[in-house]
């Protein structure tokens, strides 16, 4: 299996509660897929570098985790059709990509 790391942006007429559910939904079908979820943050509200939409603020998220090459196209797709993802993107993590983030959350972990 290889890992992964998505961010994709929420439209900001979402309630927190309503970003929750469609990140909870997300998640749910990397695993029906059969992926598995590494790690997952809610960066908040943030604002766009240029308007996306006409809107100029969105709910930023990102999700890690571990899953094959076909379960990654059928996350995409979902993503591409759910009106709620403005925008989002897709990486492979190599090893040192990997290693850097576990370090950053342990950091981040200590800190808080």
């Amino acid at each position: 299996m290889n890992s992964y790391e998505t961010v994709f942006i929420l439209t900001p007429v979402l309630s927190d509660d309503q970003a929750k559910e469609a990140v909870q939904k997300f998640e749910g079908e990397i695993k029906s897929l059969g992926g598995s979820i590494a790690h997952s943050e809610n960066w908040g509200l943030r604002k766009l570098a240029y308007p996306i939409q006409k809107k100029s603020t969105g709910f930023y998220f990102l999700v890690e985790f571990q899953a094959e090459g076909n379960v990654v196209a059928n996350f995409e797709l979902m993503l591409k059709r759910d009106e709620r993802v403005l925008r989002f993107l897709t990486v492979k993590m190599d090893v040192d990509h990997v290693t850097y983030s576990v370090k950053r959350r342990a950091k981040a972990g200590a800190t808080a």
